[in-house]
C-alpha cells in the first residue's frame, strides 16, 4: 500500500510503499480490547490495605475469664467485631490484579490499531525531523503546521532518536515512544499518530511473528 510523505513544513516530499501484511490487517476490536485491559490491569497497583486480626496492635491477653461474668465470652480484643480490632474480609496489598496475553496476540493487537489509523486517515508519515531543532517551542510549531493550533498525537520516533523524545517531553497532549516501544495503550491514547520514516523498518521487525 501507498502513503505520502511530509516534511516539517506539512509539504508532501515522498511516497512510500508499506507492507500490507502490517499495516493493513483487519481490524478486530475484541482483540484490541483484551489487550488493552491487560495492559491496563498489568500497570493497576494494590494500594488499599485493611489490617487483619493479626496486624492490629494489642489483644495478647483475653479480656476477661471465660465463665462467671455474665457476659460473651471473648478470646482477644483483636476480634473484628471489637473497636480497633482487625478487618474481617477487607482489601489486602497482596492482591494481584495482573493478567496475561501472548506474544503473538499482543503483536497483533498493535498492528490492529496502526491499520485502523490509517485506514481512519489519522497517521502521519513523516520524514526525518529537522536536526537543528533544539527547543521544545520550535517542535511546537511544527505540530502546530500539521495538526493546527490543537495537536493531539503521538509521535512514533525511530530509537536512536531520544532528541525528538526530549524535546515533545513538555508539550500538552503530545506524547513520544520508540518504535521498539509500541503497545495499544499509548497508540490508542491520541487521536493522531506521527511516524519517522526511519521506524517504518522497526515496525515491520515488530511486525514479524517468529
Amino acid at each position: 500500500m501507498k502513503i505520502d510523505v511530509y516534511n516539517s513544513q506539512n509539504n508532501k516530499v515522498d511516497a512510500v510503499d508499506l507492507p500490507e501484511r502490517i499495516f493493513a490487517v483487519k481490524w478486530n476490536p475484541n482483540l484490541v480490547h483484551q489487550a488493552l485491559t491487560v495492559q491496563l490491569s498489568n500497570r493497576r497497583q494494590s494500594l488499599a490495605h485493611a489490617k487483619g486480626r493479626g496486624e492490629v496492635s494489642g489483644g495478647g491477653k483475653k479480656p476477661w475469664r471465660q465463665k462467671g461474668t455474665g457476659r460473651a465470652r471473648h478470646g482477644s480484643t483483636r476480634s473484628p467485631i471489637w473497636i480497633g480490632g482487625g478487618v474481617a474480609h477487607g482489601p489486602t496489598k497482596e492482591r494481584d490484579f495482573g493478567k496475561k496475553i501472548n506474544k503473538k496476540m499482543k503483536r497483533l493487537a498493535v498492528l490492529n490499531v496502526l491499520s485502523k489509523k490509517i485506514k481512519d486517515g489519522e497517521f502521519k508519515l513523516m520524514d526525518s525531523f529537522n536536526p537543528e531543532l533544539s527547543k521544545t517551542k520550535e517542535m511546537a510549531n511544527v505540530f502546530k503546521n500539521i495538526f493546527g493550533s490543537r495537536p493531539n498525537c503521538l509521535l512514533i520516533a525511530f530509537s536512536a532518536n531520544r532528541r525528538i523524545k526530549r524535546l515533545v517531553s513538555n508539550l500538552k497532549n503530545i506524547d513520544a515512544i520508540s518504535a521498539k516501544s509500541l503497545n495499544v495503550y499509548d497508540l490508542l491514547k491520541r487521536k493522531y499518530i506521527v511516524v519517522e520514516k526511519e521506524a517504518i523498518k522497526e515496525i515491520e521487525s515488530y511486525g514479524h511473528f517468529e
